[in-house]
């Protein structure tokens, strides 16, 4: 138990009011607003409500304000005052192939039903820097554009035809949910892609390039990457229907993975899938890459030992929260645990010593 030292609550105060001064910055500079912030800063606050698991892209925003640009301070702020939210009811699940799509590229297929849509990308820049933005000049007018909508299938759709990739999984159960009960392993599909979605970005990266690397065997392609808007619907008992209730922005990955087939199943490729709140396309395909590793026992293959494959390593690490909460609680107060140390090494010092003294004297 931490005792706090006498003056600590002023010192306290007098820490909240420093943090609110460098907050705001030199004054003579206007101050930085949440509009500001959602609209220019759009990836920042994707990421902030994908880890955060709520979608609010005014409240994700302030989030980042108050935490000035510490995203995962942010997503901390957001699940903090997600709890205290009531809960009405749940929505049916979305139908991503109706998306209205801003962005929709595969790496398998190259003519699509559709089309191909590059979308706001950085894939094509030359990542130099752009001085005209340190100018604050104006920016150049995009050609007019249409969403794809409509007809937009899942490239997978295509080999599934052919029985060239397996059948998505189908579980008609509710599943378990992570944001009310505490996470167990083994977990099922279901509950690990809850867990990956709002797993942090970096560490999900570091797994997934892992698996490209040879630790997982698990060579993939991104059969499609889309991003857009899709309708969320939520039945209403008074009225026996369901309606519309909002749309949300959405980034969907599926990749298709080499499988060498079984004594059961012919050769066929395999899925990774990865589902993200906002355009979060980094995440979603590390989270497509890392969701088929995880696979690999449903699967029937070998365990090489990779990180990747650990389903109990990755789920219980991957929770930017937990870890930042167990990490940064080692700056509290230890007095009493490091002063019983220091007088363990001081004793071991002194018998060690006292041996080395007797045998120089014998």
């Amino acid at each position: 138990m931490y005792v706090a030292v006498k003056g600590g609550e002023r010192a306290i105060e007098n820490a909240h009011a420093w943090l609110a001064e460098e907050r705001r910055g030199d004054k003579s500079i206007a101050e930085l607003g949440i509009a500001q912030i959602r609209e220019q800063m759009k990836l920042a606050v994707d990421r902030v409500m994908a880890e955060g698991s709520l979608y609010d892209p005014d409240l994700a925003a302030l989030a980042i304000k108050q935490a000035r640009g510490d995203l995962i301070e942010a997503i901390f702020l957001i699940r903090a005052y997600r709890t205290t939210l009531p809960r009405f009811g749940a929505s049916q699940p979305v139908d991503t192939g109706a998306m209205a799509c801003d962005r929709r590229i595969s790496a398998t297929f190259k003519d699509l039903p559709g089309g191909q849509v590059l979308g706001p990308t950085f894939d094509y820049t030359h990542r130099l820097l752009d001085f005209k933005l340190a100018a604050d000049g104006e920016v150049p007018k995009a050609p007019q554009r249409d969403a794809a909508a409509g007809d937009v299938p899942h490239v997978t759709d295509f080999l599934n035809r052919e029985g060239l990739i397996e059948e998505a999984p189908q579980d008609d159960t509710d599943p378990p949910d992570l944001t009310r009960e505490p996470l167990e392993v083994p977990a099922d599909r279901a509950l690990r892609l809850q867990a990956l979605a709002r797993a942090d970005e970096g560490f999900t990266l570091g797994l997934a390039y892992s698996t490209q690397r040879g630790y997982a065997r698990n060579h993939a392609f991104v059969g499609e990457l889309r991003i857009g808007a899709v309708s969320v619907e939520m039945d209403i008992p008074e009225l026996g229907f369901a309606i519309e209730i909002g749309e949300v922005a959405l980034t969907e990955c599926e990749t298709v993975n080499q499988f060498k087939g079984s004594k059961t199943e012919p050769p066929q490729f395999t899925r990774g899938y990865g589902l993200v709140f906002g355009q979060t396309e980094r995440k979603a395909i590390s989270m497509a890459l890392v969701d088929r590793a995880l696979r690999w026992e449903e699967l029937g293959e070998d365990d090489v030992g990779a990180p990747a494959q650990d389903a109990e390593f990755v789920l219980y690490h991957a929770d930017n929260i937990q870890a930042t909460g167990f990490l940064e609680h080692i700056k509290l107060p230890h007095y009493v645990d490091f002063q019983s140390e220091l007088e363990l090494v001081r004793k071991l010092r002194c018998e060690a010593g006292a041996d080395q003294a007797q045998e120089a004297a014998e």
